[in-house]
């Protein structure tokens, strides 16, 4: 494989930090976006040990309003792949949220998709960010999500769907492009274990930030991945679950309806 050009963006948040030197270990090259200038020195360290080339650009994803400005952080970079996992993280109100878990993502998703270059786009999500109830959940799995969702955090549940459904669709109809979203449970700090229940979850779990690192290197290293892939913490190695998931063509988008978010996503 030649080393493809990653852009990933939320580059000082947590996952992202692990995610960068497993990146660079594949002699993958990326340029990792941040606001703060002052978090330069960070991922520069995250990447010291290479072999893939590691940026840095300072850009402010709040502060992306259209296609348009997407597509030139995207142009600037000469992206490849692209790696969405940033994030309001819950500061500054619902407004925020809106403008960088739901707007500036779509503009990101939409630009690259209407991109030549591009061919791959994956996003860190959440496993509750989803419409309708996963068969292979009981009563009590879908009334945590639900809870989740409509009452602890409805404005993130909101934006996180719109931005997912937006990749599905739009992904869905361009041939070879491989849209990747990894929803993972809880977020821990734990050390990464190197063990994980991967693809149909149950709705409720923890896993390592360590792990949702692992596990979004290896999808990417795969070609023709694309789907939804559930993520928790388990019993299953690593690469055993990554490779079982993709040999059994398991997605866990299985149960909701493409038709129906096809009226909310605007065509390219």
């Amino acid at each position: 494989m030649a080393s493809p050009r990653i852009l990933l963006l939320g580059g000082h948040g947590k996952v992202s930090l692990l995610m960068t030197p497993k990146l660079l270990s594949r002699s993958w090259n990326v340029t990792s976006v941040i606001r703060n200038p002052d978090q330069k020195a960070d991922i520069l360290e995250a990447g010291k040990n290479g072999p893939g080339k590691i940026d840095v650009l300072v850009e402010s994803l709040e502060d992306v309003k259209s296609d348009a400005q997407a597509k030139a952080i995207l142009e600037k970079t000469k992206a490849e792949w692209v790696i969405w996992s940033a994030g309001a993280g819950g500061k500054g109100g619902p407004s925020r949220t809106n403008a960088i878990d739901r707007d500036a993502c779509i503009h990101f998703i939409r630009a690259s998709l209407s991109s030549s270059t591009i061919t791959k786009f994956l996003i860190i999500s959440a496993l509750s960010s989803r419409r309708d109830r996963a068969a292979w959940w009981d009563d009590e799995s879908w009334a945590m999500a639900r809870k989740f969702n409509e009452e602890i955090a409805p404005t993130y549940y909101k934006a996180k769907l719109a931005a997912d459904e937006t990749l599905t669709v739009l992904g869905e109809q361009k041939k070879g492009f491989g849209y990747i979203i990894l929803r993972p449970g809880g977020l821990t700090d734990d050390k990464e274990v190197g063990k994980i229940s991967f693809g149909r979850t149950k709705a409720r779990g923890m896993v390592t930030r360590g792990d949702v690192a692992e596990v979004a290197g290896k999808l990417l290293e795969k070609e023709g991945v694309r789907g939804w892939f559930d993520l928790l913490g388990g019993e299953e190695e690593t690469d055993a679950a990554v490779k079982r998931v993709l040999s059994e063509g398991v997605n866990s988008m299985e149960g909701e309806d493409l038709e129906a978010m096809k009226k909310d996503v605007t065509p390219l």
